[in-house]
C-alpha cells in the first residue's frame, strides 16, 4: 500500500475518532506517523501538531454550530494551558528517541485505561478554579511534550472539575487541544526536524474529513461503546510501542 494511501486511511480513522469523542484519536496520530509512515519520533510529535491543530479546529466549529461548547467555562481552562504547552513543545526535541518514544507509550497507555472508567458529571458546588487551572496546564504540558491533543484527559477532567455534561465537554474539549496544540507547534516553528508535507497534507485532509463524520457518528452511536472500543485498540498500540522501546 502506498504512502500516500496510508496517510489517508489513517487520517480518516483518527478524525472519527477525535469528531466522535472529542479526543483520544489524536493519540493514534503519533504511532500511525512512526510505524506506518516512517517518521522519527520526534518529527512525528510535530506533524501531530500540525494534523491535530487543523483537525481540532474543524470539529469545534461543528460543535461549536450546535451549541456543545462552553466558551466561558473552558477558554480559562485553555489559556492555563498556553505557557505549559510552549514550554513543553520546545523541550521535547531535546530528548532521545527512545525516551520519547518510552513515555509517549506511557500516556497512551494512561489514556487507554481512563477511557475504560466511567467517567460521571460533577454538580456545581464542586468547580474549583484553581484546580481547573492546574489540570489545564498539565493538560497543556501533554500537549507541548508529547504532540498529542490531550482530549482523553481533557473531557473527563472538564466533566468533574468543571461539571459540564458529557456532550458539552466534548466540545469544550476541542476548544482545549486547538489553543494548546497551536501554543506546541508555535513553540517548534523553526527546530527542523522532517515535516513531510506529502504526507501531512492528505493525513490532515482525511483526518478533517473524517472529524465531521464522526460528529455525526457521535449523534447515532453509545458514545461508550465507542469509547471503549478504542481503548483496547490504543492499549494494544501502547504496549507495542513499549516492547519496541525494551526489545
Amino acid at each position: 500500500m502506498s504512502t500516500f494511501i496510508l496517510a489517508l486511511v489513517a487520517g480518516a480513522v483518527i478524525g472519527l475518532a477525535l469528531g466522535a469523542l472529542g479526543g483520544g484519536g489524536s493519540v493514534l496520530a503519533v504511532p500511525a506517523l512512526i510505524y506506518l509512515l516512517g517518521f522519527s519520533p520526534a518529527s512525528a510529535t510535530t506533524a501531530s501538531l500540525i494534523i491535530v491543530t487543523a483537525t481540532s479546529a474543524t470539529a469545534l466549529y461543528a460543535h461549536a454550530r450546535d451549541g456543545n461548547v462552553a466558551w466561558k467555562t473552558g477558554a480559562p481552562f485553555a489559556l492555563a494551558g498556553i505557557v505549559p504547552a510552549f514550554l513543553a513543545g520546545a523541550a521535547s526535541g531535546r530528548l532521545p528517541a527512545a525516551a520519547l518514544t518510552a513515555a509517549f507509550a506511557a500516556i497512551a497507555a494512561l489514556a487507554a485505561l481512563r477511557m475504560l472508567r466511567p467517567t460521571e458529571s460533577a454538580p456545581p458546588e464542586r468547580i474549583r478554579p484553581a484546580k481547573a487551572a492546574v489540570t489545564g496546564a498539565g493538560l497543556g504540558a501533554v500537549t507541548g511534550f508529547l504532540g498529542v491533543g490531550g482530549g482523553f484527559l481533557a473531557v473527563p477532567a472538564l466533566v468533574s472539575v468543571l461539571g459540564l455534561r458529557m456532550r458539552q465537554a466534548v466540545g469544550t474539549s476541542l476548544l482545549v487541544i486547538t489553543v494548546n496544540s497551536l501554543a506546541a507547534l508555535t513553540a517548534r516553528t523553526g527546530a527542523g526536524g522532517d515535516v513531510r508535507w506529502e504526507v501531512i497534507a492528505p493525513f490532515t485532509g482525511a483526518a478533517i474529513l473524517g472529524a465531521w463524520d464522526g460528529k455525526r457518528l457521535s449523534t447515532k452511536i453509545s458514545g461508550q461503546r465507542l469509547q471503549r472500543i478504542f481503548a483496547y485498540v490504543l492499549l494494544a498500540v501502547a504496549l507495542w510501542m513499549l516492547m519496541d522501546v525494551i526489545v
